[in-house]
């Protein structure tokens, strides 16, 4: 494993104890817009995290290169970039590339060189492959095989921005209320038992898929062992790399609707299972006999999003806070209801979600391209 946390951590410490801070909004109507209003949220929250981590995620914002997987790397060396460069020509048609845009920010200190590329998939590299298992793969093979790079971010027209810096200073690097999108994710960061480094900044991404997380994933070594079997591997040294990578599996790769998907990771107690009725009761016996390893143990609330959804989940016991705001077909998420209205301060509804019920905001037109899904979920209304 690359153990280079400690370049871009400039406490030099590898554990402290505390709290991180998450927000989402969402558009269901699709309109883009920009993230100065998020990065006002997240800023907010700033007490809650020691600038060890801060990152969002933006859906919508390449719409020139919509049908192009867009690659956000960071390099630590120049030889890690050669390197890389060389294996995206031969794995990919690229069709755009350039460094992402930064400017001159106080506390960045010793960032890595961060590149976007725009990539096509020749039909000849895929094998029997579909081209999301392609590009999973190729991913996971620069993270564990090339020197000083690291793919943080790998959907169509989305990515994600992270770095070591509280959110708002990483938001300012980047440039971000440049950009718009109609799905935004934020994270300000804590470290608990992981180190805090560029890779290790929220959010994590594979795919399209992008998750936000505030609490300890104390399962973390039976689900990555588990998740080791279907391909992927953890490179980030963060707990919470394998939550998106538990999605893909489920929700890309076994088809799992979304309800099914959250009583896996947040599953009843067996005391409530016992008094389900038979039916349901197998049904829930079943997954955790099958899926048994991939239950997120310990505090946790996350902000899951990918192309059209958005969703907020809670651990059993809401060991984490999560609040929920609505207003017009606006849908917020946050660890402080305090953010949201700092944004929007006139809500036409607001609430905390039951502990393991997911809430969700979807598109009311899909995506593009976007999978059709069997349940029908209205934005905000918990599955």
């Amino acid at each position: 494993m690359k153990d280079l946390w400690q370049v871009n951590n400039p406490y030099q410490e590898s554990k402290v104890i505390d709290a991180c801070s998450i927000f989402g909004a969402m558009d269901t109507s699709g309109r883009r817009f920009s993230g100065e209003g998020v990065i006002r949220a997240i800023a907010n929250m700033h007490d809650r995290g020691n600038g060890l981590g801060g990152g969002f995620a933006v859906y919508g914002l390449y719409p020139e290169y919509a049908d192009c997987y867009a690659l956000h790397i960071m390099y630590l060396s120049q030889k890690g970039k050669q390197e890389t460069e060389a294996f995206l020509q031969q794995h990919f048609k690229p069709v755009y590339q350039e460094e992402v845009p930064t400017r001159p920010t106080p506390k960045i200190t010793n960032p890595p060189a961060v590149w976007r590329y725009f990539l096509k998939i020749g039909q000849h590299h895929l094998k029997k492959q579909s081209e999301d298992d392609y590009v999973v793969d190729r991913v996971m093979e620069i993270n564990t095989r090339l020197s000083d790079s690291f793919v943080f971010s790998s959907g169509k027209n989305m990515a994600v921005f992270k770095g070591v810096g509280y959110p708002e200073e990483i938001a300012d690097y980047f440039g971000l209320e440049e950009y718009e999108g109609y799905l935004w994710t934020s994270h300000g960061r804590f470290p608990t038992n992981t180190p805090g480094w560029w890779g290790g900044a929220h959010p994590f991404c594979i795919l399209d898929w992008t998750v936000v997380h505030n609490g300890e994933i104390s399962s973390y070594g039976i689900n990555r062992r588990y998740l080791e079997q279907f391909g992927y591997s953890c490179t980030m040294q963060t707990d919470t790399e394998v939550v998106a990578y538990a999605i893909d599996l489920l929700m890309r790769k076994h088809n799992m609707p979304l309800e099914i998907t959250a009583k896996i990771l947040a599953p009843p107690f067996w005391s409530e299972i016992e008094r389900m009725p038979s039916g349901e009761q197998d049904l829930m016996r079943a997954l955790r006999q099958v899926y048994g390893s991939l239950l997120l143990n310990g505090p946790f609330a996350v902000i899951i999003a990918h192309h059209g959804e958005m969703i907020g989940l809670n651990d059993r016991i809401r060991l984490r806070p999560l609040t929920v705001g609505e207003k017009g077909d606006m849908l917020y998420l946050s660890s402080e209801e305090s953010a949201i209205r700092l944004i929007s301060p006139e809500l036409d509804k607001v609430w905390i979600p039951m502990g393991g019920e997911p809430v969700v905001a979807r598109l009311k037109t899909p995506a593009r391209k976007q999978k059709a899904r069997k349940e029908k979920v209205t934005a905000g209304e918990a599955v």
